[in-house]
């Protein structure tokens, strides 16, 4: 068994309903490829390290978990989550830094993507520099403090933070090869989606639930906002046509993770409309302009209609 860092579970608003701050790994989201789970058998399970490099190598399973080790906490999403949808999730993920293989492996002159390969055929490419620039970039073999649950990837796979997962977040990982941009497309890119893949700003609510009735008086709307590497500076909800109103932001570890988010609303009988929107930690507000997951990620404000008597 793998030494893992334990994970705490922190939600800085005591509101029912509230996505929790970690997501527990079985309620965590699941997209991918895979049809049948693939079952790796240890003993002979290899993670090779392989392309233009000067030094390529193998490592097992316990050499993997015998390297010095890091614990983050990252935000990642799914391409496909539409807006207020629930394909994203916030995870305790520990493992060796990208850096630190990369660095050993000694990346040639001209290599500018790094390819993650699954045991089950699936490949997924991202830019070099997103290996390097310090975000967090982990071969993770550990969730929330526990070992990589099958259907998460056991035994390791990659973890790159603010990059949506079909270009990064390789499962079941077999081999990182280093490549030019341009000698390979991942699976998903002939199929239509875009090959620079950053997530959106986005945010959610999560509170109040739709179809609830509300009392009249102090009403807590809250949720959730993400802009993983860039971090959330500010949340913000309108109420029908109203103006914009600034909510409070919980506590986070890092610009890697979603932040929760609280306005205390004083609410007036009637039907309502909620809206909000995030500004990341660059500045940039979230786009209003309504777009489609495909080919790089759903945009738009998520609203939600209410009832307060």
């Amino acid at each position: 068994e793998p030494t893992v860092a334990a994970s705490t579970v922190r939600q800085p608003f005591a509101i029912e309903g509230l996505t929790p701050y970690v997501v527990p790994n079985d309620r965590f989201y699941r997209i991918d490829t895979a049809l049948t789970l693939p079952q790796v058998h240890l003993e002979s399970w290899r993670l090779s390290l392989k392309g233009m490099v000067d030094h390529p190598f193998e490592l097992t399973y316990d050499e993997l978990l015998a390297m010095d080790s890091v614990a983050e906490t990252v935000t990642i999403s799914c391409v496909s989550n539409e807006v207020g949808g629930d394909l994203v999730g916030n995870a305790v993920w520990q493992g060796i830094p990208l850096g630190v293989l990369l660095e050993r492996a000694g990346v040639q002159r001209g290599a500018g993507q790094v390819v993650g390969r699954s045991i089950d055929g699936f490949t997924a490419g991202f830019p070099l520099e997103a290996a390097t620039d310090g975000r967090t970039a982990l071969v993770a073999y550990a969730m929330n403090g526990e070992p990589l649950p099958v259907r998460h990837g056991f035994p390791a796979r990659l973890i790159v933070a603010g990059l949506y997962g079909y270009v990064s977040a390789t499962k079941w990982l077999d081999s990182i090869e280093l490549t030019t941009w341009e000698a390979l497309d991942g699976y998903w890119i002939p199929r239509g989606w875009s090959k620079e893949a950053p997530v959106k700003t986005q945010s959610r609510i999560d509170v109040p639930r739709p179809g609830g009735g509300l009392q009249a008086g102090t009403v807590p709307v809250a949720g959730v906002a993400w802009a993983p590497d860039r971090g959330i500076a500010k949340v913000e909800v309108q109420v029908d046509a109203g103006p914009w109103q600034a909510c409070e932001l919980g506590r986070v570890t890092s610009d890697d993770t979603w932040v929760q988010w609280l306005l205390r609303w004083d609410a007036t009988p009637g039907e309502h409309v909620l809206t909000v929107r995030a500004t990341d930690g660059r500045g940039d507000t979230q786009t209003s302009d309504i777009a489609r997951p495909d080919p790089d990620g759903a945009t738009g404000w998520h609203s939600r209609r209410v009832k307060v008597t």
